[in-house]
């Protein structure tokens, strides 16, 4: 496939796509300026080139009971491979774990977890978390109000 390269249309559908990703494609097109047909043949290419790579929910955490999100700092006992890998296939098994970035630093990852309530969190910790064998030491940070979680990246 040719190389593709983004021009200023395709850049104000990433943005409003962003803001609204169930925006009807006769409103795209009428925001961006260009009749429906272009307009989703745009979309299609940026779908089929990766630019989008999906479409979700975002969901109401304290609606769904979920009442307290933390940042786990992980530091491994051995920065190898296989230490790696064992770290990461043990953290994707857990579904209150909703982030896992490998980082630099004073921890090697940094966790963002999701529980009911400060109960639940420490029964993940002490249950799960704790005998990931190769877990050398953590450091967590309970979220106490957040003013910006935008979801969408500065498109330029």
């Amino acid at each position: 496939m040719a190389k593709f390269s983004l021009d200023d249309i395709d850049r104000n559908i990433l943005r409003i796509l962003q803001k609204e990703g169930r925006i009807t494609n006769a409103q795209l097109s009428k925001d961006i300026g260009l009749s429906p047909a272009p307009t989703l043949e745009r979309v299609k290419k940026l779908e089929q080139t990766g630019y989008i790579k999906s479409y979700h929910a975002v969901l109401d955490k304290e609606k769904l009971g979920l009442g307290v999100t933390t940042f786990v700092m992980v530091s491994l006992k051995q920065h190898n491979k296989e230490t790696i890998e064992k770290f990461i296939k043990a953290i994707d098994n857990l579904e209150e774990v909703v982030e896992c970035h490998h980082t630099t630093g004073t921890a090697d990852f940094m966790l963002k977890v999701v529980s009911e309530d400060i109960s639940a969190y420490q029964k993940l910790m002490l249950e799960e978390i704790t005998n990931i064998e190769v877990i050398a030491d953590m450091q967590s940070m309970v979220i106490l109000s957040t003013f910006k979680d935008s979801k969408a990246v500065p498109v330029k």
